[in-house]
């Protein structure tokens, strides 16, 4: 073949690489989630760090970032607490915005949100979430929680239950006083995970403050008594997930706040610690779709007496 009959496998080369060169780079090249094993592939999508689909909303004393994706009913998605993420929950966001409109907090503290001055509370992190819904021009919606997300989504049922339709609570069960520890050093989650913490510092706009508030934040969840009267003023429906080996959130939590809840169900995955939905997915995702996608009046029984 002479040099000319090259010039078109040449050309289309040249393009090639030059449209690499130029493309966005994915999630993975630049975002993980805490302790991302490395054989483990992250969502396309930089949720948390998103440009495209960001915006900001002042809450009191904090800037509150949140992205929006896909269209139909409103879900709001809330992430876990100190190192958690919206990119930890991509792999459920990645399906959900196919069916709803996904909101997407990031929690005061937390990545590009602020932190604020005030003391951290349930009622202020709920008013941070209504603040979102109301610049959205959102009433109602569907909420999804991880962890302290999901105790988030616990005090918007109590403070506005008219905003909250249904709940999914993932690892979220009673707290009693003392449960969790007053303190965490920065310097040991450096230890285990360097490049997470770095790319929080990176995305936070007031890392200097970092450990001021995981100190404030250990402090506050110490604090915490989460008994049957404060899930006995939840109404809504409410589907709890939870692993059966779940440190955060064992076995007889997860019990308890399932009697104590008036409209609940419960899904236990078997061999799965906190992180349940990344440590078996299709099991997660088929409990949390069905209770999404069921109609309201089927979810409201007194199944109690069941």
């Amino acid at each position: 073949m002479s040099y000319s009959g090259k010039r078109p496998l040449l050309l289309s080369l040249c393009l090639l690489f030059l449209a690499l060169a130029l493309a966005p780079h994915n999630a993975q090249a630049h975002l993980r989630y805490f302790l991302q094993p490395a054989d483990i592939q992250g969502s396309s999508t930089p949720y948390g760090d998103n440009e495209k689909a960001g915006h900001y909303v002042q809450s009191h004393d904090a800037s509150i970032y949140y992205e929006v994706y896909g269209q139909g009913r409103p879900l709001v998605v809330l992430h876990g607490g100190l190192l958690g993420s919206p990119y930890e929950l991509g792999c459920l966001i990645d399906r959900l915005r196919s069916s709803f409109q996904v909101i997407v907090i990031t929690s005061r503290g937390h990545g590009r949100s602020g932190m604020g001055k005030s003391p951290i509370s349930l009622t202020q992190k709920a008013q941070d979430v209504l603040a979102v819904m109301h610049d959205l021009g959102c009433q109602r919606a569907a909420f999804l929680g991880f962890s302290d997300g999901a105790y988030t989504a616990y005090a918007v049922a109590r403070e506005k239950p008219d905003a909250v339709e249904r709940l999914v609570a993932i690892g979220a069960g009673s707290v009693q006083e003392g449960q969790f520890p007053p303190t965490l050093a920065i310097e040991d989650l450096e230890k285990l995970d360097a490049a997470y913490m770095e790319q929080m510092r990176k995305i936070m706009p007031e890392a200097k403050l970092l450990n001021t508030f995981a100190n404030n934040y250990m402090a506050f969840w110490n604090r915490q008594n989460l008994d049957q009267n404060f899930f006995a003023g939840i109404h809504c429906p409410v589907l709890l997930v939870s692993g059966d080996r779940d440190d955060h959130a064992p076995l007889h939590t997860m019990l308890k706040a399932h009697k104590s809840l008036p409209n609940s169900r419960l899904c236990i995955v078997p061999n799965a610690s906190h992180r349940v939905f990344l440590e078996n997915f299709p099991m997660t995702w088929l409990a949390v779709f069905d209770f999404l996608k069921t109609q309201i009046s089927e979810l409201t029984r007194d199944n109690k007496s069941q």
